[in-house]
C-alpha cells in the first residue's frame, strides 16, 4: 500500500520548499516540527514580517536602477536570508540576497544549498565587513541590510558596512552586547567618584543588563545622527528570546539635529569616552 505524504505543519506558509526547512533543520526528517524549530521559525517569521513590506517597497520604487539587494552580515547558516528567498524572492524574477559570513564552512554549505534548490540569485561570500566594504563582488549601493542575533561588536560592523553602502533600510537583532559592559566594569572604580550614575552598573548582573540597554540606545542614536529614522520594537515575546529587541532603520537623509551631541554627552557621563570612534558617525 503506497503511504500518503505527511501533512505539511499548519505553521507553514502556502507554497513554502519542505526541501528547504529540512536542510536548515527546521523540519524533522519526516516533515514536522519540534519544539524548539518552532520557535525558531516563529522568530524569523516575525522577523519577515517587517522585511517583507520594505522589500516590496523597494520593488515598486520606479527610482531604483536595479531590482533590489538585500545583504545579511553576520548570516550563519543564512536562515534568515533563505526563508526571505523562498517566500518573497522566488516569485519574483528580479532581487537579489547576499550572505556574509566570516566561516569559510558554512559559506560553503550555504552555496551548495542553494545551487541544489535552484535559489540562483543567492550569492554567499567568505568576507571580514572590512573586506565587504571595500569588495568589488558587491555592488556599491545595498537597498537592505540585516544582522540577525549577530554577536556583540557584529552588530556594530553590520551598522557600519550598512552606512558605507548608503543602505536605504537597516535591519536588526542585536545579540551579546559585551562590548559596552567590559568597559563598564574596567572604569568602575573611577566611575563611582565621577557620577552616581555608576549605581546603575555597580552589580555585576546590572552592569551586563545595563551595558545591553545602553549599547543599543548608543546605536539608535548613531543611525539618527547619519540620517535615519529609526523605531525599535520587541521582536517575538520574550518567552522565545531572551535576544529580542528589534531596530529598524529607514533612510531619510535628515539627520536628529542633537544625535550627535547627544551620543557624546552619553558616552562622557558613562566613562565610555573610549569608544567614541566606534558610535559617533564619520566626522562628527
Amino acid at each position: 500500500m503506497k503511504k500518503t505524504a505527511p501533512t505539511p505543519p499548519a505553521e507553514l506558509r502556502p507554497g513554502q520548499s519542505i526541501e528547504l526547512l529540512k536542510e536548515l533543520h527546521i523540519l524533522t526528517r519526516d516533515g514536522q516540527l519540534n519544539q524548539d524549530s518552532r520557535r525558531k521559525l516563529k522568530q524569523v517569521y516575525h522577523l519577515l514580517q517587517f522585511i517583507e513590506p520594505l522589500l516590496a517597497e523597494l520593488a515598486e520604487d520606479g527610482t531604483l536602477s536595479d531590482a533590489p539587494t538585500l545583504v545579511d552580515h553576520g548570516a550563519g547558516k543564512s536562515y534568515l536570508g533563505f526563508l526571505l528567498y523562498d517566500l518573497f524572492f522566488k516569485q519574483r524574477a528580479e532581487g537579489r540576497i547576499v550572505g556574509i559570513e566570516t566561516r569559510a564552512e558554512l559559506v560553503d554549505k550555504s552555496k551548495q544549498l542553494a545551487e541544489r534548490l535552484g535559489f540562483t540569485r543567492m550569492d554567499f561570500h567568505h568576507l571580514s565587513v572590512d573586506a565587504s566594504i571595500a569588495s568589488p563582488l558587491l555592488p556599491e549601493r545595498i537597498d537592505i541590510v540585516t544582522a540577525l542575533h549577530a554577536c556583540d561588536t557584529a552588530t556594530d560592523d553590520a551598522i557600519r558596512f550598512a552606512l558605507r553602502k548608503n543602505a536605504r533600510f537597516i535591519v536588526l537583532v542585536p545579540c551579546c552586547q559585551a562590548e559596552v559592559a567590559a568597559v563598564l566594569r574596567k572604569h568602575k572604580n573611577a566611575s563611582f567618584g565621577l557620577t552616581p550614575l555608576s549605581e546603575l552598573w555597580r552589580h555585576p548582573i546590572h552592569t551586563r543588563e545595563f551595558g545591553s540597554q545602553v549599547t543599543n540606545a548608543l546605536r539608535c542614536l548613531e543611525l539618527e545622527a547619519a540620517g535615519y529614522q529609526v523605531t525599535v520594537t520587541e521582536l517575538v515575546g520574550w518567552e522565545h528570546s531572551m535576544k529580542n529587541e528589534l531596530i529598524v532603520a529607514r533612510h531619510t537623509g535628515q539627520a536628529r539635529r542633537n544625535a550627535a551631541e547627544r551620543l557624546q554627552a552619553i558616552l562622557h557621563a558613562l566613562n565610555l569616552d573610549e569608544l567614541r570612534e566606534r558610535f559617533l558617525p564619520q566626522g562628527q
